[in-house]
């Protein structure tokens, strides 16, 4: 029983640590699962599966209901008389009921040409659709390493507190020794104080960054929640772009290049099989003035030129769009270039600044350590030893500054190549 409790007071802690930790490329996963937008890929496949549907439904037999009544003044008649026939004409009431089936067998390709245009358009609205959710990574990006930086500011406050809580028990014991007064005290109280409000303010930015992620993900983070530093300096990015926007251009010019071959099908013949039959007085026989049945059946060929006077300059507009297209793509390589650029001068930017951190921060550490032994000899003011210990502080707050830029410089690389 002993062994059970120590092992759940063992695991719990462990579990509980597991689950309140965030990786990027998690929350990065989440946020999109979580965006409303993501509804529409469902919406999109249904929408192409009906109208896939309804395309194929061009085949089916195609029927139609028609009745008519009328009266005429005139009635075509028989000039010629038999002697002993008494041939009657034709009422000049007219009643007919018909029903028309046709069923298509060849339509020039315009039914496959429909299911065509439509699986392309879908495929581009799902493009556009990756584009727009695309951006959510940087969302993420932007909240995520705020936070890291926060966290960081925070850890450097709470060494910042423990030097100033033992600068403060030196001074306390100096004043008894007669070196230093209680002014020299409340000095270093003031920085405490400084400290103190720093670290509410630092804890503040954090809740509402964490807030906002938590918006993003669709998850509830409380401020015990610890976010992952991610290992940047390992990515390999290829100088490639794998941008989603460079498939959207690939899925336009595609749906027009359909959109040109569907052309030729608007002058294309088309081939299929009538039957109407029908109910009415007369009949087929015009010289039967009874109500009767009757039927006609047979192939039918038609061969509508007239698409052919536009579809030369309905295939150059088509040419237009893709032209313009291509020149939307090459813009967008054209930026894309500039942003690759800027973020790799960033990238090499922060680390040259990296390389000079730990000298500066090793030079203030000595600044600070000559000043307390002057301090403690009486040759030099609390108030100087506040200022190197402030410089020394800020520091370490422009390494802290510089590692963080450095990892958002390279995910803001990977973002724009997506690599």
């Amino acid at each position: 029983m002993k062994k059970y409790l120590l092992f759940l007071l063992f695991s719990i802690p462990s579990f509980v640590f597991s689950q309140a930790t965030l990786l990027l490329e998690v929350c990065q996963r989440k946020a999109k699962a979580n965006y409303p937008l993501i509804r529409r890929y469902e919406l999109i496949e249904k929408s192409k599966e009906y109208n896939l549907s309804n395309a194929g439904k061009g085949y089916l037999p195609q029927f139609s209901l028609s009745a008519k009544a009328s009266y005429q003044s005139e009635v075509t008649k028989i000039p010629v008389t038999v002697p002993g026939i008494d041939i009657k004409g034709l009422s000049k009431d007219q009643y007919f009921a018909t029903i028309d089936i046709t069923q298509t067998i060849w339509d020039g390709g315009v039914i496959g040409s429909k299911k065509n245009i439509t699986n392309a358009n879908a495929d581009v609205e799902k493009k556009q659709l990756d584009v727009e959710l695309y951006t959510i990574n940087d969302r993420v990006n932007q909240l995520y390493f705020g936070i890291l930086l926060l966290d960081a500011r925070l850890k450097q406050n709470s060494l910042l507190q423990d030097e100033l809580q033992r600068n403060y028990n030196l001074i306390s014991s100096y004043i008894q020794n007669g070196v230093a007064n209680q002014a020299d005290l409340d000095a270093v109280k003031v920085e405490q104080l400084k400290t103190e409000q720093n670290k509410t303010q630092l804890l503040s930015n954090r809740r509402s960054y964490l807030d906002m992620l938590a918006l993003l993900i669709g998850e509830s983070l409380d401020k015990s929640t610890t976010l992952q530093k991610p290992e940047g300096e390992d990515l390999m990015i290829l100088s490639q772009v794998n941008h989603p926007e460079l498939e959207l251009f690939d899925a336009q010019f595609n749906s027009l290049e359909i959109q040109k071959k569907s052309i030729k099908t608007g002058y294309m013949p088309k081939l299929g099989l009538f039957l109407t039959g029908g109910y009415g007085k007369p009949g087929l026989n015009m010289l039967d003035n009874d109500f009767s049945p009757y039927y006609i059946g047979g192939v039918r060929l038609s061969w509508n030129f007239g698409s052919l006077y536009t579809q030369k300059n309905d295939r150059k507009l088509i040419e237009v769009n893709q032209d313009n297209v291509l020149t939307q793509r090459e813009t967008f390589l054209f930026n894309t270039s500039l942003e690759t650029t800027q973020d790799q001068q960033e990238i090499e930017k922060n680390r040259d600044l990296l390389k000079y951190d730990d000298e500066i921060i090793s030079l203030r550490s000595s600044v600070k350590r000559a000043a307390e032994a002057k301090v403690a000899n009486g040759i030099l003011t609390v108030t100087d030893l506040m200022r190197e210990i402030t410089n020394e502080d800020l520091a370490k707050q422009d390494k802290i500054q510089h590692e963080i830029e450095l990892l958002l410089s390279i995910y803001n690389l990977k973002y724009t190549t997506n690599n």
